[in-house]
């Protein structure tokens, strides 16, 4: 759990939040179609475009706006920050980002990354080898004179609902913050679609536009695998960590992943967005007799069963039912699943639902998921 703080990092100024004022009394000559995603929005004027990230803590609120214009000499609202695009020089607070720039081969644009030891694309981890690519630190904590030093465009991270001081520091020394909150999205389709947000800094929104289309017609295609399935098998996820069980709420990603699957899940019915903490014997009593164990925190049963001498009184343990989404990790312990994964929920999917229903994809070869021995 320590390594995956990396891929949820807690910043935010609380000077970025709340409610902020409509830009003037103007309408857009158009917006950006945005079909799943609800964190974020793109409208077009005739001197800029305006990127509004929303607050994903409080309803009804703008989290941030960035206006992006050709030329810095541009006036815009000052209501938010103003960013010169396309973009040359960016640092990455989370690797979520990596696969999205490598889809509008914009992977170059990286010059800073935080806790570069948990990174697993190769391109990055080779730029950080030959110092082309510069470690930023700790995620939680980014290294303020190495940012300083870097001077990016934008400082691109996940935000989160609390005051963070070195967030300040950041912007009181002239560093622009770009919040991407594509982690608190409720599906993997519309977590994927943030490669839209990110591609309007790159003026590539046509490109962005055609690449989630593919992305939607191999994930609906595979939906339709399951759709007349029969059974559906039960769902047991996550894994007890220091004596708490973490696993998706019923509105989280994880929760509808598991039902485009086929998959049959206890808490489909939450109204949770995020992770339960759960005892141990709470997950015991709703999930020991569950079909199928996804998601689990180790790559082998022997792992699984010297982890926790009680995860053998589950079904799905005992069938050797069990995967985790493991399948490419590096010597570092860095974890693709967290990090190319994001941008390909078709792939996630076709996973799953091979995981759920070997019979229907026989000769199928998963990416991201393996099956524990």
């Amino acid at each position: 759990m320590r390594k995956l703080t990396f891929f949820f990092i807690i910043i935010m100024c609380a000077s970025c939040g709340g409610n902020l004022q409509k830009v003037g009394n103007s309408e857009p000559l158009h917006s950006a179609e945005i079909k799943y995603a609800k964190g974020f929005a793109i409208d077009y004027f005739a001197d800029y475009k305006v990127v509004t990230i929303f607050n994903p803590f409080v309803k009804d609120a703008i989290q941030q706006r960035i206006y992006l214009v050709k030329n810095k000499k541009i006036a815009v609202p000052n209501d938010g920050i103003k960013v010169v695009v396309p973009l040359k020089k960016m640092a990455a607070g989370s690797c979520t980002y990596f696969e999205f720039l490598a889809q509008l081969s914009e992977l170059e644009c990286v010059k800073g990354v935080c806790s570069a030891n948990l990174v697993y694309n190769k391109t990055i981890l080779e730029k950080i080898r030959q110092k082309k690519i510069i470690d930023l630190g700790d995620a939680f904590s980014p290294n303020l004179e190495k940012v300083m030093m870097l001077q990016p465009e934008i400082f691109m991270l996940p935000s989160y609902n609390s005051t963070d001081e070195t967030a300040k520091r950041l912007i009181s020394s002239g560093i622009t913050l770009v919040y991407n909150n594509e982690w608190t999205e409720n599906s993997l389709l519309a977590r994927a679609e943030w490669l839209k947000m990110l591609a309007a800094f790159f003026d590539k929104e046509t490109l962005a536009d055609s690449i989630f289309l593919k992305i939607e017609k191999n994930y609906i295609e595979a939906m339709q695998l399951v759709e007349n399935v029969q059974v559906k098998p039960t769902i047991v996820a996550g894994g007890n960590f220091k004596g708490t069980w973490y696993m998706g709420g019923g509105k989280s990603y994880m929760s509808r992943l598991f039902a485009d699957a086929g998959g049959s899940y206890f808490y489909a019915n939450d109204t949770t967005t995020g992770s339960l903490a759960l005892s141990f014997e709470t997950v015991l009593h709703n999930f020991h007799n569950a079909d199928v164990w996804l998601n689990a925190p180790v790559k082998t049963l022997a792992e699984l069963l010297k982890m926790d001498s009680r995860h053998e009184l589950f079904k799905a343990a005992k069938n050797g039912s069990v995967f985790a989404f493991m399948a490419r990790t590096n010597e570092n312990g860095a974890n693709d699943f967290w990090e190319s994964a994001t941008a390909c929920p078709d792939i996630v999917l076709k996973d799953v639902i091979w995981a759920l229903h070997p019979t229907l994809m026989p000769d199928y070869q998963p990416v991201y998921i393996l099956k524990l021995e």
